[in-house]
């Protein structure tokens, strides 16, 4: 059985929202309906972090050697982007 909820958001976001459901053919209503069902299911309350199996297929495709110091790679990746 519906029930009707009462929601007092930013207007700019609801008209993003709005925007959103029309452009994959939902309603705002279905959209917060799903969100609710995602957070509330028995799923959701695990601790453990879920991996989606695209992102399983990509473990161990790339090799990287031992010492390497992705701190320092990004530093010089951002100096670069910036100069």
């Amino acid at each position: 059985m519906d029930k009707k909820l009462t929601l007092s958001l930013d207007e700019s976001i609801i008209a993003q929202a709005k925007k959103y459901a029309q452009q994959n053919g939902t309603s705002l209503s279905k959209m917060i309906e799903s969100y609710f069902r995602s957070i509330t299911s028995e799923d959701s309350k695990d601790d453990k972090i879920k991996i989606t199996p695209l992102v399983e297929s990509l473990c161990g495709v790339g090799e990287l050697p031992a010492d390497f110091d992705y701190k320092k790679s990004r530093q010089q990746y951002l100096d670069k982007k910036y100069s």
